[in-house]
């Protein structure tokens, strides 16, 4: 009986210990590091770019990179899903990948869409392309 009350009384010790916390604030740290900004690594190890699309316009064309997102004009109308299939096509020719590399994930009927890109060119090379975009349209 007396092993049997020591078992009982040390197991509740133990379950009531307090656990070691984990190093919740580098692990944060680091998610708001790659987190931040128009573009971004998605849970599935893609990257996600933010865009603001504007259909309808004389010619396709990256605006500008903001907070928000990347501005980008299409020369499609806004039906039928034309504008995010032009959309997927001159992304793809100003990355420098194929149209498979490239995949819809939020959006798909509003101005404001989230595109999965599938590389190996980091955020930094998918920014760089970018503002060089921006800067031979200028």
């Amino acid at each position: 009986m007396k092993l049997l009350n020591a078992t009982l009384f040390s197991s509740k010790i133990i379950k009531n210990m307090p656990k070691p916390k984990k190093n919740t604030k580098q692990v944060q740290d680091k998610l708001e590091t790659v987190q931040s900004g128009p573009i971004t690594v998605d849970k599935s190890g893609g990257i996600a770019i933010k865009i603001n699309a504007k259909p309808g316009a004389k010619n396709n064309n990256i605006t500008d990179i903001s907070s928000d997102g990347v501005g980008v004009q299409i020369n499609a109308p806004p039906t039928d899903g034309e504008a995010n299939a032009e959309l997927i096509k001159y992304l793809s020719k100003v990355l420098g990948l194929r149209k498979s590399d490239l995949s819809l994930d939020r959006g798909s009927r509003s101005r404001n869409k989230i595109l999965i890109v599938q590389t190996s060119l980091g955020i930094e090379g998918i920014t760089e392309k970018i503002n060089q975009e921006i800067k031979e349209n200028r």
